[in-house]
């Protein structure tokens, strides 16, 4: 088949398999060759494309739940999406989600993700209690920050190149409504949302939309989103019901001129310096998920996403000098989003460490990808690296002077069997082995 991430760019061909068991996946492993394993392919880029794909959405069983304490033991093909279906309605949530639900918690762990609450509660992984794993020599053994705690870390963050991720504990929250007390902060510029987020450092969530076209002295305009938990009200969550979008837009409708138009009607949206409302939590949390393939509005030739952190000292002037290149470069950029990191973990390719990291989507194009060159030297010139879940094109020496801890990690697949039989298009990019 032919293949791609959520980006839809690159696209390669592939032969996907689709395990229905732990046995399964052990007998597609002991075929000769290199594969890499696939949730539901919400990656952007070429992290989960290799020629052998194992797509783990099969594996998707409840196995365990403490309504004592929420532990929750789960396959590693079960989506988000299916844990908060069955859990909000008895009153717990997800530690830290992404921006979609429709993510396996096996996806999760590799990628490490991080969520609005990145700033109280970290990423994914520290919520994780441990994972069972199936390694390159079919071995399976339980990984945890107690037990094989150097290969529990290199799996957090891993990409899937340590192995297998058959299933895994999660310790998930207690809440008492779902529905979430959403108040939106209008800001005129770049120090505006960041002294916004610090002022508002104790609100449970926080995340910005912001105007990555504006210039001069508008640079940086912001809506900033706080939220938490109503302390009461239903507990629910909507049916999946997505609108669709049923063809390819044509590129040309992704131009400067509309990323302007855009920019501005979504930022006068809001009238006033301050509107508080209650919302369901998908609207919140998975604004996107509203449109089935919403991808499909970059066109055929697909988009990529370009997410980094910059560390808290350099970051407004990382940012100012990011967003001035962007807005300079007269490239279209429709969705650019905003958030604050807390402290990182000690996992060697988790992305998240403390500081300001912002996402922005381009589609896929020659003059796009010159930009990004150029960008890559920002970020890095100001102590920032990217995110490999995001990931479709940076070259092998920017991800090393990002994750200087790049041989370490190596060395634990090296120990641990993974050399030469998980790899993917992205890590062959990267240089690892």
């Amino acid at each position: 088949m032919n293949a791609s991430g959520w980006g839809r760019y690159p696209r390669i061909d592939a032969e996907l398999r689709y395990p229905a068991s732990a046995d399964d996946c052990a007998r597609l492993l002991a075929a000769p060759g290199g594969l890499i394993a696939r949730g539901l392919g919400r990656s952007y880029g070429d992290s989960s494309l290799a020629a052998q794909m194992l797509c783990t959405r099969h594996l998707d069983t409840l196995q365990s739940f403490d309504e004592a304490t929420g532990e929750l033991q789960c396959a590693a093909g079960t989506p988000l999406a299916d844990l908060l279906r069955v859990f909000v309605p008895r009153g717990w949530f997800l530690p830290v989600t992404p921006g979609t639900r429709f993510v396996t918690v096996g996806g999760a762990i590799a990628s490490d993700v991080h969520g609005k609450n990145h700033h109280l509660d970290g990423s994914f992984s520290r919520h994780v209690t441990h994972v069972d794993l199936l390694l390159g020599n079919g071995e399976r053994l339980r990984a945890s920050p107690a037990e094989h705690a150097e290969l529990f870390a290199a799996t957090c963050g891993g990409m899937g190149l340590t192995g297998v991720i058959l299933s895994a504990g999660l310790r998930l929250k207690r809440i008492a409504g779902s529905e979430i007390v959403e108040t939106t902060l209008k800001l005129p510029d770049l120090d505006g949302v960041l002294a916004a987020f610090d002022a508002h450092a104790p609100s449970p969530y926080s995340v910005a939309w912001i105007d990555c076209l504006a210039r001069g002295a508008a640079l940086g305009r912001s809506l900033l989103m706080l939220g938490e938990h109503a302390g009461d009200g239903p507990l629910q969550v909507q049916p999946h019901a997505p609108r669709p979008v049923p063809v390819d837009l044509p590129s040309a409708l992704m131009s400067r001129l509309a990323g302007q138009a855009f920019n501005e009607l979504y930022y006068q949206r809001v009238r006033g310096p301050r509107h508080t409302r209650r919302v369901p939590l998908e609207p919140y949390f998975y604004p996107l998920d509203a449109l089935a393939d919403w991808n499909r509005l970059y066109g055929r030739q697909g988009f990529v996403q370009y997410q980094f952190v910059l560390p808290r000292e350099a970051g407004a002037r990382g940012l100012r000098e990011v967003l001035e290149r962007i807005g300079g470069a007269g490239v279209g950029a429709f969705l650019a989003v905003l958030k604050a990191f807390g402290p990182g973990n000690d996992h060697p390719l988790s992305f998240p460490r403390e500081g300001w990291t912002l996402a922005v989507d381009f589609k896929a194009e020659p003059a796009v990808f010159a930009l990004l060159d150029a960008l890559d030297r920002v970020v890095l010139d100001h102590g920032g690296r990217h995110y490999l879940a995001k990931d479709a094109r940076m070259s092998a020496a920017t991800f090393r002077a990002g994750y200087p801890r790049w041989e370490e990690f190596e060395a634990v697949r090296e120990r641990w069997h993974a050399i030469g039989k998980f790899a993917s298009a992205q890590s062959r990019r990267l240089g690892l082995q």
